[in-house]
């Protein structure tokens, strides 16, 4: 049962990421032409183009991506109830959903930036997705560079954003019931 549950998931974890992403993509207002940004829209567009004609942007705010991310996390917890044969509380489930998105994309920035860090050692401006990356995870970067002194060359904004991201990790699951598991 525990393969069936870390299958579960990841599958799951993994769309949701994806899904995410898009909502990021376009609130950072990203190149779709990239074949990164490619990538997620062609994966994320079979469900997410029926559903924008029922739920609308509200301004640079892609509510059908975020709507979608709930009920993939929904779907999730559902499965997980019905895989470990517990009682199904809907609110509960409700509830977990909404910390799941919030604790998933908190951890596709982490990855996002670990993985622009290294890009940027390793292809130095080669990469298209590092041009993507940038365009993500500016928004984060540019006001910590403001405020930290000149390092010399050596850029120690991404660190301070892993720091904080840890920090209001355990913030929350010291204060937020439920955290620790969503």
């Amino acid at each position: 049962m525990n393969a069936m549950i870390f299958l579960v998931s990841t599958l799951f974890k993994l769309y949701l990421m994806v899904v995410l992403l898009r909502f990021w993509l376009q609130s950072a207002r990203a190149d779709f032409y990239n074949p990164f940004s490619q990538f997620v829209v062609k994966a994320t567009q079979p469900i997410l183009k029926p559903m924008r004609r029922i739920l609308p942007s509200m301004g640079k705010i892609d509510t059908s991506s975020l709507v979608l991310a709930l009920i993939i996390s929904y779907l999730f917890w559902t499965a997980l109830v019905v895989l470990q044969a517990q009682p199904f509380d809907p609110l509960l489930t409700l509830y977990l959903s909404g910390l799941t998105v919030i604790k998933e994309f908190g951890t596709l920035v982490f990855w996002i930036l670990l993985l622009r860090a290294i890009l940027s050692w390793v292809s130095q401006g080669a990469s298209p997705v590092e041009r993507v990356m940038h365009q993500l995870t500016e928004p984060f970067l540019a006001p910590i560079r403001r405020m930290l002194p000149d390092m010399g060359g050596l850029d120690l904004s991404v660190l301070v954003v892993f720091l904080g991201l840890n920090f209001i990790n355990i913030l929350l699951g010291d204060f937020v019931p439920l955290w620790r598991i969503a």
